[in-house]
């Protein structure tokens, strides 16, 4: 039997049939579909999701988005908070709806969370070319400004005929639904393709249920693996989002528990152990705590359980620094599992670490290291407590204001963030108590993914609030990173999703200032100012920005507060309210938070007349000794 659909009407009925499975539990795969409709996409995804809402239960909601990149920010911080069995479609229309789609399917691709991306696309018979917003490429016809998606996503087509879309749609699932190759995909839709019509097999639309599966430990790579284990004295454990992918913090927990291995976190995998655990070190690398530092400098045997080691959680290749040092690293992905050498573990984290906790029975540290490493974690808390309670002023330090969120909020509530200074200051200071209350997006750090990805966050906690108390959804984003992206409140209110956002005011990049100082560059073009008569430069007097009121006219509530404890009332306030709700407080961005101890490679000019940067090259210089490779 078969059915008469066009392609966007068939696509939408597919993606609704769609389940994942995990450990016996079915979920709908597809939360919905975010979209701006323009030519391109109304006529042919637009119509399909009409048509389907009109004819049916809503198997694909729609939500209207403000701004595309937005969207898609907001399919990943849901997908995240989903444990990445849950996700959204994004629908385009053709130019530049598209390929503002873009950066976003680079973070997703990046963090390795699904999102299915539907940009529209020119005409495929070219009956029309070329169409307004058409790329013309004289080297092809077949080129279309959709082809900027292929090296940012992990499954890229483009459905020319109808009979193309069943394969494709295939193929989709199966990369969005495998935790070692998720990522962005994205099937380009040419407009006329969409509204033609097709006569398709009716068990294409049939509920279809996508098996995750947990993939064990082959045998004598887990044996390799203890035994290289039993012979640490000094061993560390990286932990990454592959342990909240996996729901292994209960694994971790126990394995840290058993063996005495402290833990450290990378910024995805912060809160994957409670921050008060007798093992918990805090984070690692170049935004990590003096503890877990001075724990991986020390290091004999490296334990990195879903962690794909980046730059900054290796401290640019410094933090390891034992000549001798050895790696066990435990990830669903190969490609991950190889990044330092040593002994790969294929394997889910959970599955994983059952094995290696067997394998391990009658095994833990030497007590001098436990001791060790609870003398260096003692350190580093009262180190935190300082901070938050600074009594900056006249203006509070950045510290300050995580201290309050942090005291303020639930052990259930979740912190967003992604850029600038802030991410930082929270990997260091913020003290997780649950595996889902820390929501940080720093393998992109983009700028503008906050309000967004709390979005998606809080859209994703609120179907799950049948697993324990509601969520509160903490957004802080700074002034620089609320410019470049605050379109997605007014979905919020639209929604009735209700976010507290805190609106740091700094006047300008403070995260990039900082950088720009170490550098020798002297924060050139990071402050937001007018440009001055007397010399030409960006240094005059402070811009006359209300953020706070530009907040207010999207239609959120608005809490200003002037010091810190005038930012607790609000907070409390806010918090308390059914509403989405800014509170905007004004920091002192020269207000150092407490250093990591680690190193980041920035390169700085060789040569310079300025004598900070020949300074700052220096400095440079007598890092980089640090540095090393792992082979």
């Amino acid at each position: 039997m078969t059915t008469r659909l066009t392609v966007g009407q068939a696509l939408v009925r597919f993606l609704g049939g769609q389940f994942s499975e995990r450990d016996g539990v079915e979920r709908r795969f597809f939360g919905g579909c975010f979209g701006i409709f323009g030519h391109g996409n109304v006529a042919g995804v637009g119509q399909g999701l009409l048509e389907e809402r009109r004819a049916r239960a809503q198997a694909l909601p729609y939500y209207m988005a403000r701004n595309e990149q937005a969207m898609v920010h907001a399919a990943v911080g849901y997908a995240r908070m989903h444990d990445r069995l849950r996700a959204f479609a994004c629908t385009s229309s053709i130019g530049p709806g598209a390929t503002n789609m873009v950066t976003g399917a680079a973070l997703a691709t990046i963090n390795r969370i699904p999102v299915l991306l539907l940009p529209g696309d020119v005409f495929a018979t070219r009956a029309a070319n070329p169409v307004l917003q058409e790329l013309e490429d004289p080297r092809s016809y077949d080129v279309s400004v959709n082809d900027a998606f292929k090296p940012v996503s992990r499954y890229w087509d483009r459905i020319n005929r109808p009979e193309q879309l069943p394969a494709a749609l295939m193929a989709a699932m199966r990369v969005l639904t495998d935790p070692a190759e998720t990522g962005a995909v994205t099937l380009a839709l040419p407009q006329d393709v969409q509204a033609e019509a097709y006569d398709w097999p009716d068990e294409l639309f049939d509920p279809r249920i996508w098996h995750v599966a947990r993939p064990v430990p082959e045998p004598a790579a887990l044996a390799r693996a203890a035994e290289i284990l039993r012979e640490a004295r000094r061993p560390l454990i990286v932990a990454g989002g592959g342990v909240i992918y996996s729901g292994a913090a209960a694994e971790l927990a126990d394995f840290a528990a058993s063996t005495g291995i402290p833990v450290s976190e990378t910024q995805a995998g912060k809160g994957a152990l409670a921050w008060d655990h007798p093992c918990a070190a805090g984070a690692i690398g170049a935004t990590g705590t003096t503890a877990a530092n001075a724990l991986a400098r020390e290091a004999d045997v490296v334990l990195g359980i879903g962690t794909r080691y980046s730059d900054f959680t290796t401290a640019s290749n410094t933090v390891f620094a034992d000549p001798s040092v050895r790696f066990v690293n435990l990830n669903v992905a190969a490609f991950d599992a190889a990044k330092r050498p040593g002994q790969a573990l294929i394997a889910d984290a959970r599955a994983g670490l059952a094995g290696l906790r067997t394998a391990l029975t009658g095994w833990s540290v030497p007590e001098a290291h436990r001791a060790e490493a609870a003398r260096l974690v003692a350190g580093w808390n009262a180190t935190v407590d300082r901070a938050y309670s600074l009594g900056h002023g006249p203006l509070p330090a950045q510290s300050e204001v995580i201290g309050a969120v942090n005291d303020i909020a639930a052990p259930r509530d979740v912190v967003v963030c992604a850029a600038g200074s802030m991410p930082g200051d929270l990997h260091k200071l913020w003290r997780a108590r649950d595996p889902k209350g820390y929501h940080v997006e720093y393998g992109y750090s983009c700028m503008g993914y906050e309000i967004a990805g709390g979005l998606g966050v809080k859209m994703a906690a609120l179907e799950a609030d049948g697993e324990g108390p509601a969520r509160e959804v903490f957004v802080l984003v700074g002034d620089g990173s609320y410019l470049m992206m605050a379109q997605e409140l007014v979905t919020a209110v639209q929604e009735g999703v209700k976010l507290v956002i805190v609106l740091v005011q700094n006047q300008g990049y403070a995260s990039i200032g900082d950088l720009s100082e170490t550098v020798g560059t002297q924060r050139f073009g990071t402050r937001y100012r007018y440009r001055s008569e007397r010399t030409g430069g960006l240094d005059g007097d402070v811009l006359p920005v209300d953020l706070a009121a530009n907040a207010a006219s999207l239609g959120a509530d608005v809490l200003r507060a002037n010091g810190i404890e005038e930012f607790r009332v609000a907070l409390r306030r806010a918090r308390d309210s059914d509403r989405t709700t800014v509170v905007h407080v004004d920091t002192d961005p020269l207000a150092p938070a407490p250093g990591s101890a680690a190193w980041w490679d920035v390169p700085v000019a060789e040569v310079s007349r300025l004598d900070g940067t020949r300074e700052a090259r220096a400095r440079y210089d007598k890092d980089k000794q640090t540095q090393r490779s792992y082979l």
